[in-house]
């Protein structure tokens, strides 16, 4: 795939956008969120500026792709397994609240996402692949399923990432008409704190944690593995106090599928 096309994909709805694309949330309590789309634009505009004296384009090849490191990694991809797909994926952490004690640690209740492919993007760009999680975030979500984009990228839908019960994440990578690479129930393996300047949510959020999932029965494509990094807010408030039975969190994380 030739680096102006890689580039199109990220930056095209800037120029392409459709009724439908989300707003730039000015208004959110994120300190620096401008600061944070014009720093991406930069980084995206010299993208483009390096790539036209560029004698050979960039190839889109997953085995360059190298997946992100916490302070206090997360366990390896197994032996044997190789990366089959990079999504950026946007929605929201889902939490409860007991109302008669105001105390009360909100309780994680799965989480609902749409996830957009961002393989090439990973493996050829990779510092503009961390950065979608944060600049994405500073756009408010789309109502329609049907019309959903990740600002300020062009991204193409890959997948749906939600949970079948309390304790089972699921991703459909098979809801793509082009890409089918099957479909994976999960359990938590690990877990680590996101790094100290991980990006807050619109409402100063902190970012949830990264994970590594195995697969549980059922799964698909020999889809074995799931690493969630790059994470960008997501996280509840403390206590319960002041809020409602229900409530969900926005967020944006990188996902890491790996097969056998």
């Amino acid at each position: 795939m030739r680096a102006s096309i890689l580039l199109a994909s990220v930056f095209g709805a800037a120029v392409f956008a459709a009724p439908a694309y989300p707003d730039l949330n000015e208004a959110a309590a994120l300190p620096g969120g401008l600061d944070t789309v014009s720093e991406y634009f930069n980084m995206l505009a010299t993208k483009v500026q390096q790539t036209r004296s560029m004698a050979v384009a960039p190839v889109c090849d997953l085995s360059k792709a190298s997946l992100p490191v916490a302070p206090s990694p997360l366990p390896a991809p197994g032996a044997g397994l190789t990366l089959k797909h990079v999504a950026i994926g946007r929605g929201t952490q889902n939490y409860t609240c007991d109302l008669s004690n105001a105390t009360a640690i909100p309780v994680a209740n799965g989480a609902v996402a749409t996830l957009f492919n961002a393989s090439c993007i990973a493996s050829t760009y990779p510092d503009l692949a961390n950065a979608l999680p944060k600049v994405a975030l500073q756009f408010n979500l789309t109502a329609s399923e049907s019309s959903q984009k990740l600002a300020p990228s062009d991204l193409a839908i890959s997948g749906k990432h939600f949970f079948t019960n309390l304790t089972t994440p699921f991703f459909n990578l098979d809801s793509s008409r082009s890409l089918k690479l099957g479909e994976v129930p999960c359990a938590k393996l690990a877990a680590t704190p996101a790094p100290a300047d991980a990006a807050k949510g619109q409402q100063g959020e902190a970012a949830v944690a990264w994970l590594k999932l195995v697969a549980r029965e059922g799964a698909t494509g020999g889809l074995q593995e799931v690493y969630r990094v790059e994470t960008a807010g997501g996280s509840p408030p403390a206590t319960c106090k002041g809020l409602q039975a229900s409530f969900t969190v926005q967020y944006a994380a990188q996902y890491w599928f790996y097969a056998k």
